[in-house]
């Protein structure tokens, strides 16, 4: 299979990914405790392909202006989530009082949109560097889907919407998803900013809006669990090119 049509297959199994989240919560089927451990597992798997992944080979790819682009990814997200959307949490919420308009829930929607929406630009920006990159992006991508789609859902929910807005809202930061992806399939030479951009937005999602979430459950459990996924990324690392 070429590169394109891998990363857009697998750009739209991730993107269902978010989808599956939202239609869990409908269905009330996990438990939030499972949730915060694909969480804390992906939050581990992310920082790592941020870091020693991402990092490098957008400064290969882009040495003048990589590291301004990565401040611009993280820094860009910031501003968005502290001037469009309202405080919420990676898992069910149950915050009633802060999402009583549509204006609220959409603009959640809006945020994590952007999210997505580079959660393809690396995807897609990693096949068009390699095979290799591409399938560690996507992993550290997929492991996030299910309690992002959780996420949009219940504020959706929490906003009174009703459950057909929450599956679709969930739906729309999938074809986000498929939507960078193809994206950067369609302009390869955009890697050079969509690589080091989509690692700055990868860094804050991971570090900033995952990791807290880890740290809100007490004992030592889910500290382990985000190790693990760190772990887990040094054994796939092994396991692919030197």
């Amino acid at each position: 299979m070429s590169a394109l049509w891998l990363s857009l297959t697998l750009g739209l199994v991730a993107g269902l990914a978010d989808f599956l989240g939202g239609f869990l919560l409908v269905r009330r089927s996990p438990s939030a405790r499972a949730l915060r451990y694909f969480v804390a597992l992906g939050a581990g798997f992310m920082l790592a392909a941020a870091v020693l992944e991402m990092i490098p080979e957008g400064m290969h790819v882009n040495p003048r202006f990589a590291p301004l682009l990565i401040l611009a990814g993280y820094c860009g997200v910031h501003l968005l989530e502290h001037s469009l959307v309202p405080h919420f949490h990676f898992g069910e919420e149950t915050h009633h009082h802060e999402f009583l308009s549509a204006k609220t829930s959409y603009s959640v929607l809006l945020g994590l949109a952007t999210h997505t929406f580079f959660d393809g630009v690396a995807i897609g920006s990693g096949f068009v560097l390699s095979h290799w990159l591409g399938w560690i992006l996507f992993f550290a991508v997929f492991l996030h889907k299910i309690p992002e789609g959780f996420t949009m859902a219940s504020v959706m929910l929490a906003g009174g919407r009703g459950a057909a807005m929450a599956l679709n809202s969930a739906l729309f930061l999938g074809a986000m998803t498929v939507l960078g992806v193809l994206v950067i399939n369609l302009e390869p030479s955009w890697v050079r900013v969509g690589l080091p951009l989509s690692a700055g937005v990868t860094i804050y999602v991971a570090a900033t809006d995952l990791v807290p979430e880890v740290n809100r459950e007490p004992g030592i459990r889910m500290a382990l669990v985000f190790f693990a996924g760190v772990i887990v990324f040094f054994l796939l690392r092994l396991l692919g090119p030197g």
